[in-house]
């Protein structure tokens, strides 16, 4: 039969507790624990910063290189934009100066074209002078009688809007005929009677695509041979 000595593993337990109790309370083993695990905090938070500032430090050099890449990207497509840009500031001045040659070809031609076209019926009406100057328009010319010349006058007035602020002046005089310009069977060597010529001048603004002011119809105005808007006759 196997007799265990109970006093005696008491007593023994007694005297480790009291060994731990005694290590523990005195002051250096207290420093050393303290120390070891001040180290490991130390150690943990020194590995902690280390991880982290590598994992940030490869998050930022990826970021730079696709900064980079959108730097580059955009650097090309500003290029090609101002590359664009000059092709088409480019095309608009030969647009502007094709327009502008255009302009200076066809204006007089459709200036003439739309004189010709109100001319009256009468053989011996003629135009003598056609100036045009920044917009204003000045006809000078003669005609037999003052009923054409008015009639021209009122084809202008009545354009709708294409000749504004169309004045008239007329004047009476007579025409210089030679007695060789008459056969001996037609009349004496002398002309007695001289026949009048109507020289008149016409001022107006030419404004080609301007938009027509409201003016009364050629058909509600008086028809008159000697009413003209505007008419001095000297």
């Amino acid at each position: 039969m196997i007799k265990v000595n109970l006093l005696d593993s008491v007593t023994d337990r007694a005297t480790s507790v009291a060994v731990v109790e005694e290590k523990v309370s005195n002051p250096r083993t207290r420093t050393l624990v303290m120390a070891g695990s001040i180290f490991s905090l130390l150690a943990l938070a020194v590995v902690f910063d280390y991880v982290s500032s590598n994992s940030a430090n490869a998050h930022a050099k990826q970021e730079l290189e696709r900064q980079n890449q959108i730097a580059a990207q955009m650097a090309a497509i500003n290029k090609e934009q101002a590359e664009l840009e000059k092709k088409i500031k480019d095309i608009q001045v030969r647009i502007d100066a094709i327009k502008k040659l255009r302009a200076s070809q066809q204006g007089p031609v459709a200036l003439l074209s739309e004189l010709n076209s109100r001319l009256p019926a009468a053989n011996e009406f003629r135009l003598e002078s056609v100036e045009q100057k920044n917009g204003d328009l000045t006809i000078e010319g003669n005609s037999p009688n003052e009923y054409a010349v008015t009639q021209f006058g009122r084809s202008l007035e009545f354009s709708s809007g294409l000749f504004q602020n169309v004045s008239l002046e007329t004047e009476r005089k007579d025409m210089d005929v030679s007695p060789a310009d008459y056969a001996s069977s037609e009349g004496p060597g002398e002309i007695a009677i001289k026949p009048e010529t109507v020289r008149f001048k016409i001022k107006c603004k030419y404004t080609p695509g301007a938009p027509a002011p409201a003016a009364q119809s050629p058909a509600q105005a008086p028809a008159q041979p000697g009413a003209a808007p505007q008419v001095a006759s000297r």
